[in-house]
C-alpha cells in the first residue's frame, strides 16, 4: 500500500475529532473528575452519527487518548470495523489549576477566556499546565505519527483544548490563533500533511468543527466552555426550585 493519498505524493490525512458530549457536573451540581466522565446518550449518538458519515473512509489506524470519553467516541465511530484502537496519551487534555477561593462567576470567567493569553511566554491554562509545554507535547506526538510509515488515513479522537493546539499548528499560527478554533462535542476536523524525505513539508486544514447532527450550528450559540457552565446553572436552578 502506498503511504500517500490517491493522486498525491506523500500526502496523508488526519481525521481529528473531539469526543462526544459529556457532563462535568453531576445532578447535585458537583464537579465530576474529567478523568472518569462517560459519554451521555447524546454523546453516543454523536459518535454513531459521525461513524455513519465516515463509513466510506478507509482508516488505516485509529487512536483515542485512552480516557473513557475519547475511547467511547472512537468505538462509536468505528463500530462494525475490524481496526485496532490504539492510545496516544500525549494528546490528553490540557489541565487547569484548582480554583481555590474563587467564586463560581470568577471560575466561569477564567474558563470561558482560558485561551486568551495562551501565546504569552509562560502562560498557564487557568493556573494549571503551561500552554507552550502542552503544545510541544501534542505537536511532537502528531508530527511523529505523520512520519511513521504504513498509513494514509488516520482517526484521532482527542479533546477541545488539545485540538485547538493542533489546529493552531496546522494553520502555522501556533498558540497565537489556537483559541479561535471552536470545538463542539463530537466535531470533526480534517488536516492534510505532505511528507517527503522524512520531513513534513506542508499542512493544510480541509475542515474545522463539523458536527454531523447540526451542520448549520442552528441554536448552538454558546462556546464549549459556556455550555459547560450553562448546564451547571440549569442543574443548580432545578435544585433550588426543588
Amino acid at each position: 500500500m502506498s503511504d500517500a493519498l490517491d493522486g498525491t505524493k506523500g500526502r496523508r490525512r488526519i481525521y481529528l475529532m473531539r469526543h462526544g458530549e459529556v457532563r462535568y457536573f453531576d445532578d447535585a451540581g458537583k464537579t465530576v473528575h474529567p478523568k472518569f466522565v462517560d459519554l451521555t446518550e447524546d454523546g453516543h449518538a454523536q459518535a454513531a452519527s459521525m461513524g455513519a458519515m465516515l463509513a466510506k473512509v478507509p482508516f488505516d489506524r485509529a487512536f483515542s487518548t485512552g480516557l473513557p470519553r475519547t475511547h467511547q467516541t472512537a468505538e462509536g465511530v468505528l463500530a462494525g470495523r475490524d481496526i485496532a484502537l490504539e492510545e496516544i496519551p500525549e494528546l490528553r487534555e490540557i489541565r487547569s489549576g484548582r480554583p481555590i477561593g474563587k467564586t463560581p462567576a470568577e471560575v466561569r470567567a477564567e474558563f470561558v477566556g482560558g485561551f486568551a493569553d495562551s501565546h504569552q511566554p509562560g502562560a498557564r491554562f487557568i493556573g494549571g499546565d503551561i500552554f507552550q509545554e502542552v503544545y510541544d507535547r501534542a505537536v511532537g506526538a502528531l508530527e511523529a505519527l505523520l512520519l511513521e510509515p504504513g498509513w494514509r488515513n488516520l482517526l484521532i479522537v482527542a479533546h477541545d483544548g488539545i485540538n485547538r493546539l493542533m489546529l493552531g499548528w496546522a494553520s502555522q499560527g501556533g498558540l497565537s490563533v489556537a483559541g479561535a478554533f471552536e470545538q463542539d462535542p463530537g466535531c470533526l476536523n480534517v488536516i492534510d500533511a505532505d511528507v517527503e524525505d522524512g520531513e513534513i513539508r506542508r499542512r493544510v486544514i480541509k475542515l474545522v468543527n463539523l458536527t454531523p447532527m447540526n451542520h448549520s450550528k442552528l441554536g448552538n450559540n454558546l462556546t464549549s466552555p459556556e455550555q459547560i457552565f450553562e448546564y451547571r446553572r440549569q442543574v443548580m436552578a432545578r435544585l433550588n426550585d426543588g
